[in-house]
């Protein structure tokens, strides 16, 4: 049911994910959604409005009010739009004021549309009409095989949402992608990581991230072994191709950063990733310092769909990039798969403007 957890949150504000409307925020802004840290609750924090909630709480509907029929909807645009896999609704701390229901819907547009553009475009039900436990993450599995740009949350009649988490894969516009060098590793882009050997202090898909960490805490740190190994994570390239330029950034990193840092890579449409013959040097073993975005112009690397970057023997790192350039035969998939996947107003949109990247026959 919650398998889809471990997949990328793409209405996350790390990601550029934000609150593009909202029918009411009178207790709390819907902002508070998208956030990605967990929320938080001080008992008995009161404001102008009353208690302070880390969420979104609307007012109550009243018969013969301003708000005495309907439901309260918030509406967010993804930050990397992609295909939803499973949609979270947090409660969390709202109890005697969470909406007993709730449903989400989706939609996929072109450009950025204002407002009122996106409340005439075409939504499809991800959620429907469910019910909602207070104070506690209500998860919910989706089938759906759409990419999308915004999600709709309707909340039945109104009360607080701590957080909306919407988990999926990312696909990545192929238009963007075109022309320079591509980080192949990119969150964004639709990079994940697939296998991490410790994860004690940090979570490695914060490695992906767009933009700089602003503090120790937005990157990934292991525990300190006690043993003769060393510790590793493995990313599947969200854009597979040939790596020309590595990125190692151990910016806020200054006691506890890796000694040194190795890259390889294999491609597993070619061979198998259980095969250590699969694997190729990308960037050999190489001394990091404390605090420094280290870059590495890397000559001739194979293609590649996954990458592995073992550190020696422990510790963090801020961000990994992974700068390349996609084969011909990964931009043709990659542009297949948007299109395939595009909602069918958007699709009809993009044909009749010529606006998409030439398709394989």
């Amino acid at each position: 049911m919650t398998d889809f957890m471990g997949l990328v949150d793409l209405a996350s504000r790390h990601l550029g994910g934000g609150v593009v409307a909202a029918n009411d925020e009178f207790f709390a802004a819907a902002d508070h959604l998208v956030e990605p840290a967990a929320p938080v609750f001080e008992p008995r924090t009161f404001g102008p409005k009353g208690q302070v909630y880390d969420g979104w709480e609307t007012r109550r509907r009243r018969p013969g009010g301003e708000k005495d029929a309907g439901h309260d909807w918030a509406i967010v645009r993804l930050g990397a739009p992609g295909i939803v896999r499973g949609v979270v609704v947090d409660t969390s701390f709202f109890t005697g004021n969470y909406p007993p229901f709730a449903s989400v819907e989706g939609c996929g547009v072109e450009g950025y549309p204002a407002p009122a553009s996106l409340a005439a475009a075409e939504w499809t039900s991800l959620v429907p009409r469910s019910e909602l436990r207070g104070g506690s993450p209500n998860a919910f599995a989706v089938a759906s095989d759409r990419r999308l740009t915004h999600v709709r949350l309707s909340i039945y009649p109104d009360g607080g949402v701590a957080r909306l988490r919407v988990h999926g894969d990312v696909v990545p516009d192929p238009r963007l992608l075109a022309g320079g060098l591509v980080d192949l590793a990119a969150m964004e882009n639709g990079g994940l990581v697939v296998g991490c050997s410790n994860m004690f202090y940090g979570a490695p898909n914060n490695l992906l991230r767009p933009g700089l960490a602003r503090t120790m805490g937005e990157g990934w740190e292991t525990a300190r072994r006690r043993d003769a190994g060393n510790d590793w994570v493995t990313v599947r390239l969200g854009v597979p191709g040939a790596v020309r330029l590595v990125e190692l950034d151990t910016s806020h990193f200054k006691g506890n950063a890796p000694g040194e840092a190795a890259v390889i890579g294999a491609d597993a449409d070619a061979s198998t990733l259980d095969d250590p013959g699969s694997w190729f040097e990308i960037l050999p073993r190489t001394s990091l310092q404390p605090d420094t975005r280290h870059r590495f112009l890397v000559p001739g690397a194979a293609r590649a769909t996954h990458v592995r970057t073992d550190v020696y023997p422990d510790g963090g790192m801020a961000r990994l990039r992974l700068f390349g350039e996609p084969g011909p035969g990964d931009l043709d998939a990659l542009a297949r798969r948007w299109l395939d996947s595009l909602p069918s107003a958007q699709a009809a949109q993009v044909q009749a403007q010529g606006n998409h990247p030439p398709l394989p026959r």
